[in-house]
């Protein structure tokens, strides 16, 4: 037995928790297990760890970071060419050119200068990845996000001025708030806004984000387990 075979074991395990947690979580809202989505948060963690989950037949996985996902999912992607991944984090807009490239998914759009920047390299490279828009529910200074009250100007800058297509919202609640709030915010901006993508919920509050209409949720702690602090709440 490797050393890797009891951690890859218990990734294996957990992994199955939230699932089960997933389903039982999708009849209490009243809703089917196919309803949401399950991204799996791979950042930090390496090519030997994700595998396991991959073998386990999970193929949606989120990266924070561009360069750190450039180093290990091409490969992995090479291997497992049904993967699709998504952009969980912040994107400067030097990082547009690969983001387009690599990523299937680019959840945090969150300022002009990051929508004329992607624009322009589905333009150069002839590849279009969903995009969503992230909206800083709580308004905090320090976190990424258009603020509610700006968030359906810039849905429809993004439409119309930039030709991106918005294909879903994302948030992140602030710590100690009761995150049902901010996803009940979410999901109205959604709603008069056309689009039925919310990814909303990570391993502490995910269950909540499906009883509010989650259709994506970002689970990474409870999954792969503990992680080098980054600054920021476990996804």
């Amino acid at each position: 037995m490797t050393e890797r075979e009891p951690q890859s074991t218990e990734i294996v395990a957990r992994l199955e928790m939230v699932r089960e947690n997933l389903r039982q979580a999708t009849e209490e809202a009243g809703r089917t297990p196919d309803s949401v989505t399950l991204i799996a948060v791979s950042k930090t963690f390496d090519a030997p760890a994700i595998r396991p989950v991959l073998e386990a037949n999970q193929r949606i996985f989120g990266e924070n970071r561009v360069q750190e996902a450039e180093g290990k999912w091409p490969d992995l992607k090479s291997d497992y060419p049904d993967v699709e991944l998504h952009l969980i984090g912040p994107l400067q807009s030097n990082k547009a050119k690969q983001a387009i490239a690599l990523f299937d998914v680019i959840q945090t759009i969150d300022r002009p200068k990051i929508a004329r920047a992607l624009a322009r390299e589905v333009q150069a490279q002839g590849r279009s990845p969903k995009f969503y828009v992230q909206i800083n529910t709580g308004e905090e200074p320090q976190k990424a996000g258009i603020p509610p009250g700006e968030a359906d100007r810039f849905i429809k800058d993004c439409r119309d001025t930039y030709g991106l297509s918005v294909d879903g919202l994302m948030c992140i609640p602030p710590v100690g708030e009761t995150p049902g709030l901010h996803f009940a915010l979410l999901a109205k901006i959604a709603e008069r806004n056309g689009i039925e993508v919310l990814s909303m919920g990570m391993s502490a509050d995910y269950e909540t984000a499906i009883a509010f209409g989650a259709s994506h949720v970002r689970v990474g702690f409870a999954i792969f387990g503990s992680r080098p602090p980054l600054g920021s709440v476990p996804a």
